[in-house]
């Protein structure tokens, strides 16, 4: 055997061991049900909370049945049973359990838009079709309208509305964007990670040609002059995430939480300053964390520097007036000119804090989970949050 076989077989027996301890420790919610029954309004994060403390980790639990078409979807009205084998918990559908095979066969279950989703998909549904990140450089490089026709200084749904910049054979569906918000790297402000683009409308194409005529299908807001063009994908809205731990250890900050907004809760959308190129999927989920506030500590007092055996009292009447003044100007004046410049700033009397002040420890806040990474950013929905989450705390594997 060489050793390149023998350590692709260690490396994989390590994985394989790794992945068994990681289930060992799977911890069950206080008062977990032994049966369910899933409801309309259900979220997959919804169930596995009512059974696990950690909803993320449900894969490591679902007993998925390889003869349903798609083992990991769950329905409405689906009966599901917590069971235990080899000591593990696992979770089966009713009607999942073994039985004896008389011959191959697949069982249907409806489509999957009846799914139940991972997540409040209406929450997320904007920023999965409309908004987006992009770089400055890549908008601008987008064709954009150049004019609204000589009736209209702005465009709303029914108008016409004339473009120019394409590249090659326009497609025949395109959505227009406006440069929004700047998210800047928290550590270096010099440096910018990307920008929001602003949905504004859907257009499709009338005439091709220079400038090419498209016509105003939906709007959310008036077009402008300027305003970009991106091709529509026409993608179905991809809701069947499978919530897990990012696969490498990532570490970074929440860099928005809206227009306007100070702090977020569960179910709104944050910005997070990792993406694709930290190895970013869709459904890792991060714990966020919040830095410590200072306190101050009464009981232990802090070292007091050596001071001037002359100084300036703050109230004048403790120093004897004009005259005792005077002297204490005259000793600081002599102190000064033999032992130096060190003693300036001990010429006054200490205050009175001679407390310590000590930083708290981080502590957990919420969870989030990322729906849509780009290659530096990332859209994630707030999954759980133990208080309000603020712009700039930590995210990090859970």
């Amino acid at each position: 055997m060489t050793s390149k076989r023998l350590a692709t077989i260690l490396s994989g027996a390590a994985l394989a061991f790794c992945s068994w301890a990681w289930a060992q420790n799977i911890e069950l919610k206080v008062g977990y049900p032994k049966t369910y029954i899933v409801k309309e309004g259900d979220t997959l994060w919804d169930v596995s909370a009512r059974f696990l403390t950690e909803p993320w980790r449900w894969q490591e639990i679902w007993d998925a049945n390889p003869q349903v078409k798609n083992p990991n979807l769950i329905y409405p009205g689906e009966e599901l049973i917590l069971v235990f084998r080899n000591g593990q918990p696992r979770l089966i559908r009713n009607g999942d359990r073994p039985t004896i095979k008389l011959s191959p066969s697949v069982r249907e279950l409806p489509s999957e838009q009846l799914a139940v989703p991972t997540i409040p998909i209406n929450a997320v549904q904007q920023f999965l079709t409309g908004q987006r990140l992009v770089t400055e450089d890549f908008l601008k490089a987008a064709p954009y309208v150049v004019s609204l026709g000589k009736e209209h200084i702005v465009a709303g749904a029914g108008d016409r509305l004339y473009a120019r910049g394409f590249v090659g054979k326009p497609s025949n569906r395109y959505l227009v964007y406006r440069l929004g918000s700047s998210f800047v790297d928290p550590d270096r402000d010099d440096v910018v990670l990307g920008h929001e683009a602003l949905y504004i409308a859907d257009v499709s194409l009338e005439a091709v040609g220079d400038p090419a005529t498209l016509v105003v299908t939906k709007s959310t807001r008036e077009i402008l002059p300027g305003d970009r063009l991106l091709p529509a994908t026409g993608d179905a809205v991809y809701s069947h995430f499978y919530p897990n731990p990012p696969s490498n250890a990532v570490e970074g900050r929440i860099i928005s939480v809206g227009e306007g907004v100070t702090q977020v809760g569960r179910y709104q959308v944050v910005v997070v300053n990792v993406g694709t190129r930290d190895g970013i999927d869709k459904g890792d989920v991060m714990a966020v964390y919040q830095a410590g506030h200072v306190t101050n500590d009464k009981l232990a007092s802090i070292p007091q520097k050596r001071q001037s055996a002359s100084y300036i009292e703050l109230d004048p009447n403790k120093q004897g007036g004009i005259d005792g003044l005077s002297v204490v100007i005259d000793r600081i004046f002599r102190e000064v000119q033999e032992k130096g410049t060190e003693l300036i700033q001990q010429v006054t009397k200490p205050g009175v804090r001679n407390y310590q002040t000590v930083t708290l420890p981080e502590e957990r806040a919420g969870l989030v989970m990322v729906f849509h990474p780009y290659e530096h950013l990332s859209y994630a929905l707030v999954m759980d949050a133990i208080r309000p989450l603020y712009l700039h705390d930590s995210v990090r594997n859970p």
